[in-house]
């Protein structure tokens, strides 16, 4: 090794000794441990698909998990399928698409339906983390009362978790949350008339 490439190694490891100083000093800072609030939007794909990849981490550690699906819920689920089999628990909306129901009475009653599983795993002690995917729909589409929902997540257990995910978060519930996702679209195989394909897309 000549000396250009022994100053040059050297630098490198002068540079990530100061960044790993300034990482260790943001970890040791952070003392604070309690249950987070994570909403995950965006036009792009995959915010359903981080947040079924938090409850599997989650399970993976050993923690109760519990989901409750809106929109979505007459195709298969690939995540369902697997996560069932771990003991997490499902809610489903189970109406598809509102373009397809065009139903909108049928579809509050069944986002209410879900909502009252939803209360109910947001004041249980037991359960760790509960993921409520595609929920900012129904507050954009006022399908749910958004006070309600704001409070009940407020209100849940100390160290519970919860994951939002859906496009179009409302203000209030980013301001809330602790950690805001979005997920933007670069590029979408179905724009170019490839159809969603299982085990890929759903």
């Amino acid at each position: 090794m000549t000396d250009k490439d022994d100053n040059k190694e050297q630098k490198h490891k002068t540079r990530m000794q100061k960044v790993k100083e300034k990482v260790d000093a943001r970890i040791d800072a952070a003392t604070e441990e309690r249950g987070l609030l994570l909403v995950i939007t965006g036009n792009g794909k995959g915010k359903s698909t981080s947040g079924f990849g938090t409850v599997a981490r989650a399970v993976g550690h050993g923690l109760n998990a519990a989901v409750a699906q809106f929109i979505k819920g007459t195709w298969a689920c690939g995540e369902r399928n697997l996560l069932e089999n771990a003991g997490v628990q499902f809610h489903v909306m189970a109406t598809g698409f509102t373009w397809n129901t065009q139903d909108r009475s049928q579809d509050i009653a069944a986002a209410e339906s879900v909502w009252q599983h939803c209360k109910s795993l947001l004041s249980d002690e037991n359960i760790d983390l509960v993921l409520l995917d595609e929920l900012t729909y129904m507050l954009s589409y006022k399908y749910l009362d958004l006070d309600e929902v704001l409070a009940a997540i407020k209100n849940r257990p100390a160290h519970q978790h919860v994951v939002v995910t859906g496009r179009g978060a409302h203000r209030a519930l980013i301001e809330l949350a602790d950690t805001v996702s979005e997920v933007q679209s670069i590029k979408h195989a179905f724009d170019n008339g490839i159809k969603a394909q299982q085990g890929i897309d759903w």
